[in-house]
C-alpha cells in the first residue's frame, strides 16, 4: 500500500502543500480581522462602529493581539502532552471558525465572546501548525529553513487576500460583512485541513512515550525541586510579587498574568537544571535572546495594524495617481504583498551570501531585519514632517515604510520559526514553539503601548524612538554574534553535513 506521506510536490513532502493551506486560510481570517479591528473600534456608532478613543482601541488592540499568541503556550502544552499537534489544530480550527462566525453579529457582549474564542483558536492552532512543518523533515535535512519558506509564503498569501477583499468589504459595506467574510476563509481552511489529513498520517501524533502519565512528572517531583533550588522560589516570588503590584494599581489582567508566569517560569527553571543536558541549556539561552530580538521586531512591526493604519486613514492622502482611493484597511496589503513579490529574491540573497562565504546564520539575520525595520520607521518621521500643519502626507511615505518593514520581516521572521525547531529541546518542542509565539504577543502589546503614547508625544517621536532602537538594538545583537553562536554548538551547521 502506497504510504501518502511520502508523496512529494515540486521535491517536498505533500504534507506541507495541507499545511500551506490551513495557515493561508487562517491568516487570511485573522489578518482580515486584524486590519478592520482598530478602525471598527473608533468609527461613530451611528456607523456600526463603538466610538472608542484612539487610546481605548489601541489598547484593546495590544491586548488582543498579545493573547492570541501568549496563548501559544498552553496550545503547546496541549499537543506535547495531551493530544498531540494534530488534534491541537483541529480543535484551534474548529474554535476559530466559531469565533470568526460570532464576531459578523453586532453587539458589544458578542464582540467580546468572540474574540476571546479567537484567542484560544489561535493558541492551539498557531504553534502547533508550525511545529508539524517542522515534523515533515526528517533532522538534518536540507530542506527545512525552504520548507519553511513556502509555509510563510502560505501565510503572506492568505494576509495579502484578506487585506484587499476583508479590507474592502468591512469599510465599504459594513464591518459585519467584512467579519463573516473573515469566517468564511477559516472554514475553507478547517474543511481543507480535515480532508488533507492522509497525507499527515504520523506528524503531529502523541507519541506512546509522552502519555499523559509517563510526560508529566508526579507533582511531588516538581515540589522536591522546588525546595532543592533557591532560585526557583525567590524568581516566583518576586514575580508574584511584581504581579500583585500590577493587580492593584495597574491592571487586573495583567496582575493575574504575571502571577500564572511566575509559577510557569519557577518551573522553567527546574526544567532547565535538571531535564537537559549542557548542549540544550546553551542553545535554549541562544533561543530565549533570540526572543528578545522577535519582542523588538514585533513591538515595531506591529503598528502596521494600530498606530500605522491610524495614520493612514486620518493624516495620509490614499488617492493612488488621482485614479481611485485606497481604503486604509487595504493598505495592509503591501506588507503581505511585497512579501509574495520580494520573497524570493531575499532568499537568494541569503544564499549568494552563504555561497560566498559570508555571514549568513539565522541569528545575524534577525538582528539585520530589526535594523532594515528601524529604517522604515525613518520614512514614517518623512510622513509626519509633511503632514504637519494640517496637510496630508502622501502615500508613498508609508508604501516606502511598508516595504522596508517587509523586507525586515523576510530576513526575521522565517528563520526564526526554523531556528526554534533546530535549537529546542526535542521533548519540549511545541512549548518552545508556544514560547516563540508568546513573545511575538508580548511584542504586539508592546506595540500597542508604544501606539497610545502618540497621545502623549506625538506621531513623530514614536516613529523616531521606535527607529531609533530598533537600528541600536540590530548592531548590538551583531557584536555579540560570534559568541552567541558558539553558545548554538552547531545546530545550523547539521543541516550543511548531511
Amino acid at each position: 500500500m502506497e504510504d501518502l506521506r511520502e508523496k512529494k510536490l515540486f521535491g517536498h513532502p505533500r504534507g506541507l502543500t495541507v499545511l500551506f493551506f490551513t495557515e493561508m486560510w487562517e491568516r487570511f481570517s485573522y489578518y482580515g480581522m486584524r486590519g478592520l479591528l482598530v478602525l471598527y473600534l473608533v468609527d461613530d456608532i451611528a456607523n456600526g462602529g463603538f466610538g472608542w478613543s484612539q487610546v481605548e482601541a489601541l489598547s484593546l488592540y495590544g491586548t488582543y493581539t498579545m493573547m492570541v499568541y501568549i496563548m501559544g503556550i498552553p496550545g503547546g502544552i496541549l499537543a506535547d502532552k495531551f493530544v498531540g499537534q494534530k488534534k491541537a489544530v483541529m480543535i484551534g480550527g474548529g474554535l476559530l471558525v466559531l469565533g470568526h462566525g460570532v464576531m459578523a453579529l453586532p453587539g458589544e457582549m458578542v464582540f467580546y465572546a468572540a474574540i476571546t474564542l479567537i484567542v484560544l483558536g489561535v493558541g492551539a492552532l498557531k504553534a502547533n501548525i508550525s511545529t508539524m512543518v517542522g515534523q515533515l523533515y526528517k533532522q538534518g535535512d536540507p530542506r527545512r529553513d525552504k520548507g519553511f519558506t513556502i509555509f510563510y509564503m502560505g501565510i503572506n498569501l492568505g494576509s495579502a487576500l484578506s487585506s484587499l477583499i476583508v479590507g474592502y468589504v468591512g469599510q465599504v459595506y459594513g464591518w459585519h460583512w467584512g467579519f463573516g467574510l473573515a469566517g468564511i476563509g477559516m472554514l475553507f481552511g478547517q474543511i481543507q485541513f480535515m480532508l488533507g489529513g492522509k497525507y499527515l498520517e504520523g506528524i503531529g501524533e502523541l507519541k506512546k512515550s509522552e502519555s499523559i502519565e509517563e510526560a508529566l512528572p508526579d507533582q511531588s517531583v516538581h515540589l522536591a525541586r522546588l525546595k532543592q533550588n533557591p532560585l526557583s522560589i525567590i524568581v516566583i516570588a518576586l514575580v508574584a510579587m511584581l504581579g500583585a503590584y500590577v493587580f492593584v494599581d495597574v491592571s487586573y489582567l495583567f496582575g493575574v498574568m504575571i502571577i500564572i508566569a511566575s509559577v510557569f517560569l519557577g518551573v522553567g527553571i527546574n526544567i532547565y537544571k535538571y531535564e537537559l543536558n549542557k548542549i540544550e541549556r546553551d542553545r535554549v539561552v541562544v533561543l530565549l535572546i533570540s526572543f528578545l530580538m522577535v519582542i523588538a521586531f514585533f513591538g515595531a512591526f506591529e503598528q502596521a495594524g494600530g498606530l500605522m493604519n491610524l495614520y493612514t486613514d486620518q493624516k495620509t492622502d490614499k488617492s493612488v495617481f488621482g485614479w481611485f482611493e485606497m481604503t486604509a484597511a487595504q493598505f495592509q496589503f503591501f506588507n503581505p504583498g511585497f512579501i509574495l513579490l520580494f520573497g524570493i529574491p531575499v532568499a537568494g540573497f541569503w544564499a549568494w551570501m552563504s555561497n560566498k562565504g559570508k555571514e549568513d546564520s539565522a541569528l545575524f539575520k534577525m538582528a539585520t531585519g530589526n535594523m532594515i525595520m528601524g529604517l522604515g520607521f525613518v520614512l514614517m518621521v518623512g510622513a509626519t514632517i509633511q503632514a504637519s500643519g494640517g496637510n496630508l502626507a502622501s502615500m508613498w511615505w508609508i508604501v516606502g515604510a511598508y516595504l522596508l518593514h517587509t523586507v525586515g520581516e523576510l530576513c526575521l521572521s522565517p528563520v526564526s520559526l526554523s531556528f526554534v525547531t533546530k535549537l529546542a529541546p526535542v521533548k519540549y518542542g511545541s512549548i518552545m514553539m508556544g514560547l516563540y509565539f508568546a513573545m511575538t504577543g508580548l511584542g504586539n502589546k508592546v506595540a500597542g503601548l508604544l501606539g497610545e503614547s502618540a497621545s502623549h508625544f506625538g506621531e513623530y517621536e514614536v516613529f523616531a524612538g521606535i527607529g531609533i532602537f530598533s537600528v541600536v538594538f540590530g548592531l548590538l545583537l551583531v557584536v555579540f554574534l560570534r559568541k552567541l553562536k558558539k553558545l548554538t554548538h552547531g545546530a545550523e551547521d547539521i543541516a550543511l553535513e548531511s
